[in-house]
């Protein structure tokens, strides 16, 4: 392969990859969603490589690697598009809702509701995406504190750091986590050694916060909501399906996404049984059509992710990735880099990053590997603008959580993240 670092072709494609980000983050600015920058950004990366390469006379030299990144990102999109459609109909048969009621009705105190919604947040997290846990807890948190703007910015920040923390000791939580274990670096039962710190990073800024919310109590609200049809059943599929995932992986040594394929073929057998019930019986509500839900999916998101993947691996092709490695983890070795990489996914999207340590490839042992998954999932948690799931909460609870009462907080949040890499050195020392 070329070093083309200091060629024209490297330093113009660092240009562009600089300013498709720049666009990214000003998305609520322009209303340009972020797959469009992204993805122009990643054709013209690769347009330049190939310029380059074909300057050379060494095209062919460019076609595997290309290959390569076009093979992760497909299996990365069929476990996602998978997932997403599972979530899709779990919120279609109104699973959600009714947790969601069930939760408000309870009657519970601020304090209560407070640390009630974090520890679903990050169990939850561990299943779902963090923006999708982050949505539901926030729901429950602006009904029953509409009354009371302290509690629901307090909260919200407890289930920005809990839905980030639950996502990373789950293979299933976190799109770092599933890159993690896609690639082969850990094996699926490893990510559970990470609970414990994953939970401290929660509990420390959850502790501190708890003194600061209201003694009070809401009042409760009565919102009754039945879940359709066939909504236990999606749930012991989803369960099913994930089993089948890890068992095509461990037991097979085939890609999750197969495993995942195949438990979409399980919706849509339940799908179909549920369409002839609803017919037979003349109900709307029985009837699930599964494609409705693939259909829902959000392709703005997966999208991003074919261009980030794209532009982070054709920097890597161009060198910049190799020079990065050289200076972060040979230079300072794996656990000051790995540390430094999830603070900056505080500002910088943890999937880029995440990716680019991945093509990296740096020479670490599965306690590095694990610190990474956690750093890089919980570093977000630093600002609001540091996950998905800080900033859908910013727009659901508008006024109430912003930017700046998250600030506030942050070095509660920063103790957690340093209180978490202590934990997880001391706990794990014998994987290092």
């Amino acid at each position: 392969m070329l070093d083309l670092t200091t060629n024209w072709t490297g330093l113009l494609s660092v240009a562009v990859f600089v300013i498709a980000y720049v666009l990214v983050i000003l998305e609520e600015t322009t209303r340009m969603r972020k797959s469009k920058p992204v993805l122009i950004a990643a054709g013209l990366i690769w347009l330049l490589i190939g310029i380059a390469y074909a300057q050379a006379g060494h095209s062919d030299a460019v076609k595997p690697e290309a290959g390569a990144v076009i093979e992760e990102y497909g299996e990365l999109f069929l476990f996602l598009l998978v997932a997403i459609t599972y979530v899709n109909t779990l919120e279609e048969r109104r699973v959600f809702e009714v947790l969601r009621a069930r939760l408000v009705a309870m009657g519970l105190s601020y304090r209560q509701l407070f640390w009630l919604t974090g520890i679903l947040a990050f169990f939850l997290s561990s299943m779902l995406d963090n923006l999708t846990t982050a949505l539901i807890m926030g729901a429950v948190v602006l009904a029953v504190g509409k009354h009371s703007p302290r509690f629901v910015a307090l909260a919200c920040i407890s289930l920005v750091v809990a839905a980030n923390a639950g996502g990373a000791f789950s293979p299933f939580g976190d799109i770092t986590t599933l890159m993690i274990w896609q690639k082969g670096k850990l094996e699926f039962g490893q990510f559970f050694d990470l609970f414990l710190p994953a939970l401290v990073n929660w509990l420390v800024p959850a502790a501190i916060m708890h003194f600061a919310l209201p003694k009070t109590r809401p009042a409760p609200v009565e919102d009754r909501v039945r879940a359709k049809p066939g909504a236990g059943w999606v749930v012991v599929l989803f369960a099913a399906t994930i089993v089948t995932a890890v068992a095509f992986k461990n037991m097979l040594g085939l890609p999750p996404a197969m495993g995942m394929m195949m438990g979409l073929g399980y919706l849509q057998v339940l799908a179909y049984l549920l369409q002839l019930r609803g017919n037979r019986h003349n109900d709307d509500d029985m009837v699930l059509d599964s494609f409705a839900q693939i259909a829902r999916v959000e392709w703005d998101t997966l999208l991003f992710f074919f261009g980030i993947i794209f532009a982070v691996g054709g920097l890597g092709v161009l060198g910049y990735l190799g020079l990065a490695s050289q200076t972060l983890y040979t230079g300072l070795g794996p656990t000051p880099a790995n540390i430094i990489v999830g603070v900056l996914s505080a500002v910088v999207d943890n999937i880029p990053l995440m990716f680019a340590v991945l093509t990296m490839d740096p020479a670490m042992s599965h306690g590095e590997w694990l610190l990474i998954a956690l750093t890089c999932g919980v570093g977000g948690s630093l600002l609001s603008i540091g996950s998905a799931a800080g900033v859908a909460l910013m727009g659901q609870a508008r006024g109430a959580y912003t930017f700046m009462s998250h600030l506030k907080w942050t070095w509660a949040v920063a103790l957690g993240y340093i209180a978490s890499i202590a934990v997880h050195l001391v706990l794990n020392a014998a994987l290092f």
